[in-house]
C-alpha cells in the first residue's frame, strides 16, 4: 500500500523558503552599488537643493542644470559599473535562489517605479504643477518599504526592518510636505543617506564580504 503523501504546512513553506534564501549566494553588487551610489548622489543633490532653497547657494541656472545633469550621469556610470562586474562574476546566479530571489523583489519595483514616473511626470506638465510630480519621490518610498519588507521576511534581518518602517514614514512624511519645501527637502535628504545609502553600504560589504571569501 503506498504511502499516504505528507501534507506541507505554512511552517514548513516557511522554513523551506528560508532555507533557500540563506542557503549560500552573495548579495549582488549591482544592487549594493545602486543603493549606495544613489542614496549618496541624490542625498548630495536634495542637500544642495536645501542650500538654495534657504539661500546659501546662488548659483546660475546653467550651473545649476549642469550640477544635476552630471549626479544623474555619476550615477549611471557607476550603476553600469557594478552590472559589468555582477555579470563578469555571474553574481545574479550564484547561490541556490537568494540572489535572485531578492532581485526579484526589487526587479519589480524598480519596473513599478518607471511606471510611476511617467504617470505623475505627465501629470505635473498637464496641471502645471510642480507638486504633483513631488508625490513621486513618495510613491518611491513606499515601494521600497514594501521591497525591504519582503527581504526582511525572507532574512529576517533587524535592519532590513528598520529600513522598511522608516520608508513607509517616510512616504507618509514626504505625501503630506509637498507644499512646505524646505521640510520636505529636509525629510528626503535624510531618508536618501539613511535608507538608500547606509542599507547599500550594508549590501556592498556583504557583497565584498562574501567575494572576498570565495
Amino acid at each position: 500500500m503506498p504511502a499516504k503523501p505528507r501534507l506541507h504546512s505554512p511552517e514548513d513553506d516557511l522554513a523551506f523558503m528560508r532555507a533557500i534564501v540563506d542557503g549560500g549566494g552573495r548579495p549582488p553588487m549591482t544592487l549594493a552599488v545602486c543603493y549606495l551610489a544613489g542614496g549618496l548622489l541624490y542625498g548630495l543633490q536634495c542637500l544642495f537643493h536645501l542650500g538654495q532653497a534657504i539661500g546659501l547657494i546662488r548659483w546660475p541656472d546653467l550651473a545649476t542644470l549642469a550640477f544635476v545633469v552630471g549626479i544623474t550621469v555619476a550615477f549611471l556610470s557607476i550603476l553600469t559599473w557594478a552590472i559589468l562586474r555582477d555579470r563578469k562574476d555571474g553574481g545574479a546566479n550564484r547561490g541556490p535562489m537568494a540572489s535572485r530571489t531578492l532581485n526579484a523583489a526589487f526587479s519589480a519595483t524598480g519596473m513599478t517605479n518607471t511606471a510611476v514616473i511617467i504617470v505623475f511626470g505627465v501629470g505635473a506638465m498637464r496641471d502645471q504643477d510642480f507638486a504633483v510630480w513631488l508625490y513621486y519621490a513618495a510613491i518611491v518610498f513606499a515601494l521600497q518599504a514594501a521591497a525591504w519588507y519582503v527581504a526582511w521576511t525572507l532574512k529576517r534581518k533587524g535592519w532590513m526592518l528598520a529600513t522598511a518602517l522608516g520608508g513607509w514614514a517616510t512616504a507618509v512624511a514626504l505625501g503630506v510636505l509637498v507644499r512646505e519645501p524646505l521640510w520636505y527637502l529636509g525629510v528626503c535628504t535624510v531618508a536618501l543617506f539613511a535608507l538608500f545609502a547606509l542599507p547599500g553600504w550594508i549590501l556592498f560589504r556583504d557583497a565584498r564580504a562574501a567575494s572576498t571569501g570565495a
